[in-house]
């Protein structure tokens, strides 16, 4: 029986309790990490293996502050000095992609302007490099604009599918920003030709291929009738078919993955399907209608379906589904992935997330990575039977000095259930409290990663509480939508769920109540500016970063980018929003607000109009301007990080009310 088809058995999982974990606290061993450790980019990232095995290739910085490089190590011999590629002056973007057991693929990323030209357009491009080993000089920029790898072909040799962008005139005032196409091309690495395979239109503006290079299905956009619409074709034709569709100002989602290998006309696709969550089904393209649930539960939306392992020997193939909650967690379909997954396992330390990140075309080379709250990533070479350590992201932070991350279930105000993420220092509470509000807001954040932040802060003795507020996605349509479908929220019930976190952790007998603050950046920078203002005062300080301060401004930003349902997400969201700017006579605890001066995505304007606010209303306040600064975080560099991270420690114990008194390694 198929792997596949055995999941039809007991996969379905409803219910779901939320698991409420003890928060426990110890003696603290050891002083606080340099702030240099902490701003320091990865040293190693992108961890990548040729398909034979008998080489990998990573991205490294050997120096604070530098720019990254790739190396490129002989499997059979760690100890070998490496091959290392440089790219100045354009800087290296983490992780290859193999394409031939010679031949990989990079992409650079170089400044190319000094400030940005308005919302969404930064100041770098962007370039692909191939690397070829067996040619006299085996590095090589491709001439073409830059373009991303939709496909590698194992059964074309040096051949993949590659897509770009097609420019699309605005048509009577209907927007097609987002719905811009993608043109689809075979691309031969040896020679540098290309042939087409499809133009991008409106209509079917992405296409999704197979292992061999072959069309199965596509999205694209009625703008007659303003629905989003899907599209197959059934195997050995060039015929396309509409699949589905589904109104541009539905919330529900419906996402084809890949066709489903047991059933033949069917795909499995990610969709909600009159539920709430969201779950992974097989769906009959031929007769339009959903056929079976795979797998789905009530409490949380599943994630995208992972492949199997060895992409080469199985391309087209899924092996399972996750789903995050208190940590994320792996449903397997193949009982041989399962059993790999698990001695894994047990042959990593300190395993938390383990990912085979790389294998060989035979099976028996991989590169696995493991990860978590207290593992930055950790990467492993395993060849003829052997466990070879490659290197750690950040091989100076050591997994027992790293704070332990707890997930908590709290109660709003109003009754609605919340969930978040608790970091919890090392040594004794009550501790001081850092609420800690993700940007978006509407995102889906887990604990299957390291947080620079919260374990920066940890680290200093700072709790950190990640608040999972309404809005925040994975936890079905209903808590999502409860953030912006009866009228904004921001600013009033998502910023009861954050204080009441912190109360809630209060009440535990874990925090200091005279000792709590809020840090944010993006949204949670707004949160953190409304918290500044609010007349119920919880916080003795707030730190605001990249935040939108006038929300009229930023609905103008996305007012003619998006359509339907997106559209809708953000006019409910700013439109009705409280603004920090109304909002400054009321500010009663200090204040630091930070931004980048790039900053794309929330541009500089919002921090200089609301700094020029504070000083007419004459309130006390300090700043930091980040110089070069984009939004994200892949921009905030080595120097960025220490000013902002000096500044914040120094403003929580030095200005930040007593927010620093007591015994926690923030007063040291």
């Amino acid at each position: 029986m198929s792997p596949i088809r055995k999941r039809r058995r007991s996969m379905y999982r409803a219910g779901g309790i939320a698991l409420l974990l003890c928060l426990l606290v110890t003696e603290v061993t050891a002083e606080p990490y340099p702030l240099d450790y902490w701003a320091r980019r990865s040293a190693v990232t992108g961890v990548s293996l040729s398909p034979d095995g008998s080489k990998f290739a990573l991205t490294r910085i050997l120096e604070r502050g530098g720019d990254p490089i790739i190396e490129l190590y002989d499997s059979d011999d760690l100890s070998k000095k490496p091959v290392r590629i440089d790219s100045s002056p354009s800087e290296i973007m983490p992780g290859v992609s193999w394409i031939d057991d010679d031949v990989f693929l990079f992409s650079t990323r170089q400044q190319v302007r000094d400030i940005i030209e308005g919302f969404n357009q930064g100041v770098y491009e962007y370039q692909n490099v191939k690397y070829d080993s067996s040619k006299k000089n085996p590095l090589g920029r491709i001439r073409q604009d830059f373009f991303s790898v939709e496909e590698v072909l194992p059964q074309k040799k040096n051949k993949i599918i590659i897509s770009s962008s097609e420019d699309v005139s605005d048509r009577a005032g209907t927007n097609t920003t987002r719905f811009r196409p993608r043109s689809y091309w075979e691309y031969d690495l040896k020679t540098n030709r290309r042939k087409m395979l499809m133009r991008g239109k409106l209509s079917m503006g992405r296409v999704s291929f197979n292992s061999d290079g072959v069309a199965t299905h596509a999205s694209g956009f009625d703008f007659r009738t303003r629905d989003q619409t899907f599209y197959w074709r059934p195997k050995g034709t060039t015929e396309w078919r509409e699949m589905y569709r589904l109104s541009d100002d539905s919330f529900e989602r419906f996402i084809p993955i890949v066709p489903d290998p047991v059933a033949e006309n069917h795909f499995l696709v990610l969709a909600h399907n009159g539920y709430d969550t969201l779950g992974l089904w097989s769906f009959n393209a031929d007769t339009k209608a959903f056929s079976e649930v795979v797998y789905r539960r009530n409490d949380v939306d599943v994630a995208f379906p992972f492949a199997h392992s060895n992409r080469l020997s199985n391309p087209d193939e899924v092996a399972g589904i996750s789903w995050c909650k208190d940590k994320c967690h792996r449903e397997f379909f193949d009982g041989q992935e399962a059993a790999l997954h698990r001695q894994l396992e047990t042959l990593i330390p300190n395993a938390d997330q383990v990912r085979i990140s790389g294998r060989s075309r035979d099976g028996n080379t991989l590169v696995v990575s493991n990860s978590g709250p207290q593992d930055p990533g950790t990467y492993y070479l395993i060849r003829n039977g052997r466990v070879s350590k490659i290197s750690g992201a950040k091989p100076y932070l050591e997994h027992d000095q790293l704070a332990k991350v707890e997930y908590v279930t709290y109660k709003a105000r109003d009754g609605v259930e919340i969930n978040g993420y608790v970091t919890v220092p090392n040594g004794e509470g009550p501790f001081p409290l850092v609420v800690m509000p993700h940007g978006g807001p509407y995102v889906s954040e887990t604990v299957d990663r390291f947080d620079e932040w919260s374990q920066l802060l940890a680290n200093n003795g700072y709790m950190v509480l990640q608040p999972q507020y309404r809005g925040s996605q994975k936890y079905g349509l209903d808590f999502y939508k409860s953030a912006f479908i009866k009228g904004s929220e921001a600013g009033r019930a998502m910023q009861d769920d954050k204080d009441d976190g912190a109360l809630y952790l209060v009440k535990q007998g874990l925090v200091d109540p005279n000792r709590m603050a809020m840090f944010g950046w993006s949204y949670g920078g707004y949160a953190a500016l409304i918290a500044a203002s609010r007349e119920d005062q919880i916080y003795q300080c707030v730190i605001a970063g990249a935040a939108v301060t006038d929300p009229d401004m930023q609905l103008d930003y996305y007012r003619y980018r998006m359509e339907g349902a997106q559209k809708l997400e953000q006019l409910t969201t700013w439109d009705g929003a409280i603004s920090p700017m109304k909002e400054v006579p009321k500010i009663n605890v200090p204040m630091l607000v930070v931004h980048g001066s790039n900053d794309q995505r929330v541009p500089p304007e919002h921090f200089d109009k609301y700094v020029a606010e504070l000083d007419r209303a004459g309130i006390d306040y300090q700043k930091l301007i980040l110089e070069g600064a984009d939004h994200f975080s892949n921009t905030l560099f080595y120097n960025h990080k220490i000013a902002l991270y000096e500044k914040m420690l120094d403003f929580f114990k030095n200005d930040c009310g007593s927010m620093s008194a007591g015994t926690s390694l923030a007063n040291r």
